[in-house]
C-alpha cells in the first residue's frame, strides 16, 4: 500500500537525519536548559508532542521517529511480539521522575531568561564532535539492544520517555471529548479474520477491540497497518472525538 511504503520512508528519512536531530528530543538537555532558564529545541519538541497528540494521537511514532525507524529493522532479526505486564509501566515510572525534575528545573531558576531553539548544537546541528558520537551511538545501541532482547519495539512499550507525553494528550482528548485522529471500527462487518493484527509494529491486539467496537490502545500509534491489511474495510481513519471509557 502507498501509505505504507510513504510510512517507511519518512522513518528513514528520520533516521538518516537522527545525527541533526538527536538534541532536540534528548531529556537531558533540557534538564540542563531549564537550569539556566532557557526554553530549548527538545522543550519545544516535547510541548508540540503533548499539544499534537490532543489531534492526532501517537502519529510521530509510526511515521516520524528514529526510534521506531531502528527498531522496525530490529524486526528483520526478531519479530517476537514483547511481554505485556509491568514493563509496560516503566516508561511511565521513568517520565514522571524525569518531568518532575525537568519542572523543578525550571521553577528553580524562576524566570525564563531566553528561548534558544538551537541550545548546545552546531547550527543546529546535534552531533558535531566525538562527546556528541559518543551521545548517538549509546541511544541507537540502547533502542537496539532493547528491541533485539524484548522484541518488536520494546523500547516504545517499556523505555520511551516521549510516548507518555502522547498518550496524556490523547487521553486528555477523550477526557474533554475533543475531535482527533483515530481509528474507527464497523464491528458488524468483521470476519474474525484477524488479518487486522498481522503487522501491527506495537502487537495491539486489534481484532479483539474491533469485537468491542474500539480500536483505543494506549499503544496504538495510528500507523494505519491493520487499516490496511483489513479485506472487508471494517477499519478506517476519523477524525472525531471518542468518549474515555467510564
Amino acid at each position: 500500500m502507498i501509505r505504507q511504503k510513504t510510512r517507511k520512508l519518512l522513518l528513514l528519512i528520520s533516521l538518516l537525519l537522527f545525527p541533526v536531530t538527536l538534541y532536540y528530543f534528548s531529556p537531558a538537555l533540557i534538564i540542563t536548559a531549564g537550569r539556566e532558564g532557557i526554553i530549548n529545541g527538545s522543550f519545544v519538541v516535547f510541548a508540540t508532542m503533548l499539544i499534537g497528540s490532543v489531534f492526532v494521537g501517537r502519529l510521530f511514532c509510526a511515521y516520524l521517529c528514529p526510534a521506531g525507524a531502528l527498531q522496525d529493522g530490529a524486526c528483520f532479526v526478531k519479530d517476537k511480539a514483547p511481554k505485556q505486564g509491568w514493563k509496560n509501566y516503566m516508561k511511565y515510572v521513568i517520565w514522571l521522575i524525569w518531568i518532575s525534575v525537568v519542572v523543578f528545573c525550571y521553577i528553580y531558576r524562576g524566570q525564563m531568561i531566553k528561548v534558544d531553539i538551537f541550545y548546545q548544537t552546531v547550527y543546529g546541528i546535534s552531533v558535531a564532535d566525538v562527546y556528541g558520537y559518543a551521545i548517538y551511538y549509546g541511544i541507537v545501541l540502547l533502542v537496539l539492544i532493547s528491541s533485539l532482547l524484548g522484541g518488536k519495539r520494546a523500547f516504545c512499550h517499556y523505555l520511551c520517555w516521549m510516548a507518555p507525553f502522547m498518550v496524556l494528550g490523547t487521553e486528555l482528548r477523550k477526557r474533554f471529548h475533543l475531535p482527533g485522529l483515530h481509528i474507527a471500527a464497523e464491528k458488524e462487518k468483521c470476519l474474525s479474520c484477524k488479518q487486522c493484527n498481522k503487522g501491527c509494529p506495537m502487537c495491539v491486539d486489534v481484532s479483539n477491540m474491533v469485537r468491542r467496537g474500539r480500536v483505543d490502545s494506549v499503544e496504538c500509534i495510528q500507523c494505519g497497518v491493520c487499516v490496511d491489511n483489513c479485506p472487508q474495510n471494517v477499519l478506517s481513519y476519523r477524525m472525531t472525538s471518542m468518549r474515555k471509557k467510564g
